[in-house]
């Protein structure tokens, strides 16, 4: 019998991987920041329409603008982190849906549910 277990990718910090993640949280950072500057030229744009009702108008957008500075401080805390830990750090990357094989027999723990695969620049080193 074949089930879906949940399997933990854990990353080892490199120089290199470091770099990626710093690229990767800029990135995201930029692009927030665009969506931010759109949903403002929305508002402004929507305000000279006398179509919608103002308040709701303002209030849609500032809620909008508001989830993604929280976005944004949440990227700048996680860039502090990644300044903090050392080379050599395991960093929890993601997690996946993997098939188990389960037969009659088989022993029913906790270890065959606790699968990691640790990556290092981008190959697998190590699966536990």
């Amino acid at each position: 019998m074949k089930i879906i277990q949940k399997v933990t990718v854990k990353q080892i910090l490199t120089e290199k991987s470091k770099e990626k993640l710093f690229q990767f949280y800029l990135e995201q950072r930029q692009t927030l920041q665009k969506e931010s500057d759109q949903l403002h030229f929305e508002q402004k744009k929507m305000e000279h329409k006398n179509k919608f009702n103002q308040e709701s108008v303002n209030s849609y957008f500032a809620k909008e603008i508001e989830m993604r500075q929280e976005k944004v401080k949440i990227i700048e805390f996680q860039v502090e982190q990644l300044e903090i830990l050392p080379i050599g750090s395991e960093i929890k990357e993601r997690e996946l849906e993997a098939i188990l094989d389960v037969a009659v027999g088989d022993a029913w723990d906790e270890t065959i549910f606790a699968k990691t695969i640790v990556v290092k620049d981008d190959v697998i080193i190590e699966i536990r």
